[in-house]
């Protein structure tokens, strides 16, 4: 039940020089569905990540930031490997150990470093991963290696996601095309606080590794990092940039120069593509939601405002139902946490309607209006609190009865 989600042409995903990506089957859940991807980089590779801040993370995640931290000091990282079905997680030393053999075994059949190879899971929560079915299936996926195999990575990494999310495009930069197609899942657990789900881009630019960690940052926190479906922080988050360097413009160096800005424009830009695409995806949605939090004093407060209300389920409920029960969203903003709030300056707009002005009801507000608003399936929150110049934007669905159905029956 995805809302207006586009039509992705597999045809439309720019392969990346120096990325190959390949696929198997491994029945490491479900019989019968791509559920293990391999991404295969050029040697020179630079990989910047953010991870769940989860303290109950993944092993994999354990495992991918400290081969991550090792890579970046010595020869690099040359491969990621990624399952779905399982998450390897709640799994103790077992899990770990589990994941470092998953790096093991990518590695003999690649000829590089256990270290150079970062592995990651989605899935199921606190069940043993089925080891011997994903090293069974790494040769299968190092067969489908291949530079154009996008769209196949994307359904590889879903769970309860109804469609694949990849996007593509390319920017010229200092006279020299850059190319970047990236990937992401998710459909529920959705409060990313670090990363998404589960999100890989890749580009050819040459990009110094400090450079590459602040540009990995900047974007997540704009994108990935501004999108809820169910306020749940997985332990499996992760997002992940690759920059293969396979160009001729000279690396970018300086996070101040016009080379590194319009990168980081082109980056936090898909990010948001595919970030959207997950909310558009969300767990039974029928609405996209932008949620607009407009001069505040800092954009701390703008978010915290912005989470309240994509966070609520009174008002969730209520954008699922078109009804026009807006004084949820005051009492949201109330009790977001920001303590000196005047409520007797702030405008709230749903769309072109303008609802209350300066704390209460607009005189000419007519609930029909609300009505009308709330029946289509893109609506914009707007909240300006007159205190500030900060503003922040996040984006979220609505909560309806086959988000409870996916959930309670997702294990069987």
């Amino acid at each position: 039940m995805a809302v207006n989600f586009p039509t992705i042409d597999p045809a439309h995903l720019s392969p990346v020089p120096g990325v190959e990506l390949g696929w198997a089957e491994a029945n490491i859940r479900k019989p019968g569905r791509k559920d293990l991807l391999v991404m295969r980089l050029a040697p020179g590779s630079r990989v910047g990540g953010v991870f769940t801040t989860n303290r109950f993370c993944a092993a994999p995640v354990t495992v991918s930031k400290a081969h991550l931290a090792q890579a970046a000091a010595g020869q690099g990282v040359r491969a990621l490997v990624v399952n779905t079905g399982n998450a390897n997680a709640g799994t103790g030393a077992e899990g770990l150990a589990n994941a470092r053999r998953t790096c093991d075994a990518l590695s003999q059949l690649l000829g590089v470093a256990p270290e150079q190879v970062l592995p990651f899971s989605t899935g199921v929560i606190l069940e043993p991963l089925p080891i011997d079915r994903l090293v069974a299936g790494l040769p299968h996926a190092i067969a489908n290696l291949g530079a154009g195999h996008w769209y196949e990575a994307a359904q590889a990494i879903m769970t309860t996601d109804t469609q694949p999310k990849a996007a593509s495009r390319t920017v010229t930069i200092g006279g020299h095309a850059i190319t970047l197609t990236g990937i992401s899942k998710g459909a529920g657990m959705i409060r990313p606080n670090m990363a998404t789900m589960l999100g890989f881009m890749a580009l050819n630019a040459k990009v110094a590794q400090a450079a590459l960690d602040a540009l990995v940052k900047y974007a997540a926190d704009r994108s990935f990092n501004s999108i809820t479906i169910d306020g749940d922080t997985s332990t499996n988050d992760a997002f992940m940039v690759v920059a293969t360097g396979q160009t001729e413009l000279p690396e970018i160096t300086d996070a101040t120069s016009t080379e590194y800005l319009a990168l980081r424009d082109a980056v936090t830009a898909l990010s948001q593509e595919l970030a959207q695409l997950i909310v558009r995806d969300g767990e039974g949605a029928t609405k996209f939601m932008t949620v607009a939090v407009e001069q505040g004093r800092d954009v701390e407060e703008c978010r915290k405002i912005a989470y309240a209300i994509g966070h609520s389920p009174l008002v969730k409920t209520a954008f699922y139902a078109s009804d026009p029960n807006l004084g949820r969203i005051l009492a949201a903003i109330g009790y977001a946490g920001v303590g000196d709030l005047d409520v007797s300056k702030i405008d709230l707009y749903l769309d072109d309607v303008w609802v209350a002005r300066q704390g209460g009801r607009h005189p000419d507000y007519r609930e029909e209006d609300g009505q009308r608003v709330m029946k289509q399936s893109e609506i914009k929150v707007r909240v300006v609190l007159g205190r500030g110049s900060a503003e922040a934007t996040i984006w979220t669905c609505d909560l309806s009865h086959d988000y409870v159905s996916i959930n309670a029956d997702y294990r069987s």
